[in-house]
């Protein structure tokens, strides 16, 4: 006879992440070197996981760390995985880390958001794009993407904004299927819901089919700044196995010029 253990709810909770990682019961059960009959005892509730296991698989099921903590409470566990705050006496050597990153990639544009892309530090070069934006726009807790698809933002200077509006939601799908965060599912639905702007004063109107197009190896973000377009690519890089729930939402943005043109004005600029 087979004793059910009480529902603590971490079995329906790892299930639901399996499921979103389209996973079957055997082929967890493999890679966390365990049995499907295990695994099906566990999300049933018929088996209480220790906090080995859960971490085990929480890991094998690629569940962000904030995600993990919610596991190990719903098995009767205390929480690994600590949240400072960024001004907090143990992130310091990162602040500084992060200080000396932003301010080395200049004169090309660098910012660090957190996971619903508020802006958390940024050099002088992500500045100079943002001038002549609405102070509502550049008021603390300011958002990327906020920022760059609002109507009165970015989003009128950018000549490809079709192309780089559907790049970025696309992004944020993506990020809302891999984390469930309330928090950029609000920021995703506010910035779907803006309309496609119409070009600023003077400004030109996006790109039209260039027959011979500069050879770009990537989505180029082609910007206006000044009477000049600029082009970058963007590249986003993430800490490796963080302990921390903050620094594990962290995510670094760097905008590498796509084309001689753009390094050329930038380094005037920094000259």
């Amino acid at each position: 006879m087979t004793t059910v253990v009480s529902d603590t709810g971490v079995g329906a909770l790892l299930r639901g992440w399996r499921e979103r990682r389209r996973l079957s019961q055997l082929e967890l059960a493999l890679r966390a070197d365990s049995s499907a009959r295990h695994i099906s005892f566990v999300e049933t509730g018929r088996s209480r996981p220790s906090e080995e296991m859960i971490l085990k698989l929480a890991e094998h099921l690629d569940v962000p760390v904030r995600d993990r903590n919610a596991l190990l409470l719903a098995g009767g566990y205390a929480p690994r995985y600590a949240e400072s705050t960024l001004d907090a006496p143990e992130l310091e050597t990162l602040r500084e880390g992060l200080s000396r990153l932003l301010q080395g990639y200049e004169p090309y544009p660098a910012v660090v958001v957190d996971g619903s892309y508020t802006v958390v530090a940024a050099n002088r070069a992500i500045g100079m794009l943002l001038e002549g934006l609405p102070e509502h726009l550049l008021t603390p807790p300011m958002n990327v993407m906020r920022i760059t698809l609002h109507p009165e933002g970015l989003a009128p200077r950018i000549r490809n904004l079709r192309e780089w509006r559907g790049h970025l939601l696309a992004q944020m799908e993506r990020q809302i299927a891999f984390a469930r965060s309330e928090a950029l599912r609000a920021v995703y639905e506010e910035v779907t819901a803006y309309p496609l702007p119409e070009p600023a004063a003077g400004g030109a109107a996006e790109d039209p089919a260039d027959p011979e197009p500069y050879p770009y190896f990537a989505l180029p973000l082609r910007i206006e700044h000044d009477g000049r377009v600029l082009s970058f690519v963007s590249s986003i890089s993430t800490f490796n196995t963080p302990m921390d729930v903050t620094v594990a939402e962290l995510a670094i943005e760097t905008m590498l010029p796509a084309d001689p043109a753009t390094v050329e004005y930038l380094r005037s600029l920094s000259g």
